[in-house]
């Protein structure tokens, strides 16, 4: 009996170790995904600072024009001034100029103002490039690193479900079919040890006569809350075989 019993514990452990090899193999695609969405996120930044700074550059060149066109204006008031006949188009004429003058101050101070903001986008835009081409050589490594994991929990997974192969075709065929039952309606475990008449998986105690027939291992036994296979924790042999694990 103590050989029935440790086949369903070894059958247990290598369903649990498959089942948390499986969890990781799962998570690789989803934490490449997060290492690619890093990078997506840097690029939109990156984009963002561009299109920031061509708007700033178009504003300047506008800005600019004004400048330009000012200019222009204030050449035609100046020529005013030599054909004007009376002292009031004479002031006027200046009048003109001088307001000419200040916008043309205001639009000046307004493309300084546009360069040194397309000077900070500029250097911005190189620490982003920079980080970004870091960015990606790290992802890269990363990304490859878990491709390698991969492919290791795949090669690992083979090698468990052989193993479990191997373990089902030494159990009988009706125990092998209550294991998997219980396995499926109890949260993936089907055995428990029992120690100190308490159930470890349930946590709820086993009457004393029963626990007693648990002890001597002459058949194997259910948990009478949780119906899942039981035995005695305590059980050196036993012990070895599960690894000391509870539950």
């Amino acid at each position: 009996m103590r050989k029935k019993m440790k086949l369903l514990i070894a059958l247990q452990n290598c369903d649990r170790r498959i089942e948390e090899t499986s969890k990781k193999r799962d998570e690789c695609p989803i934490r490449m995904a997060s290492l690619d969405n890093e990078v997506r996120k840097a690029e939109a930044s990156m984009n963002e600072l561009e299109e920031k700074l061509e708007a700033v550059k178009k504003e300047r060149r506008q800005v600019e024009r004004d400048i330009e066109d000012l200019e222009a204006r204030k050449k035609k008031s100046q020529a005013k001034l030599s054909s004007v006949s009376t002292n009031k188009e004479y002031r006027a004429a200046l009048k003109e100029i001088e307001e000419l003058d200040r916008n043309r101050s205001l639009f000046e101070d307004k493309a300084l103002e546009l360069m040194e903001q397309v000077e900070q986008l500029e250097g911005e835009i190189g620490a982003a490039a920079k980080g970004l081409e870091e960015l990606k050589k790290r992802t890269e490594a990363d990304k490859r690193a878990i491709q390698q994991e991969m492919k290791n929990l795949d090669e690992c997974l083979d090698d468990l479900v052989k193993e479990r192969e191997q373990l089902c075709a030494k159990v009988d065929r009706e125990l092998l079919s209550r294991y998997n039952m219980l396995r499926e309606r109890r949260g993936g475990l089907a055995v428990s040890p029992v120690i100190s008449g308490v159930c470890q998986t349930c946590h709820m105690g086993i009457p004393p006569q029963k626990f007693n027939e648990l002890i001597r291992g002459d058949s194997l036994m259910s948990c009478p809350n949780c119906q899942r296979i039981i035995y005695w924790g305590e059980d050196e042999k036993l012990k070895s075989e599960s690894g000391g694990a509870k539950g």
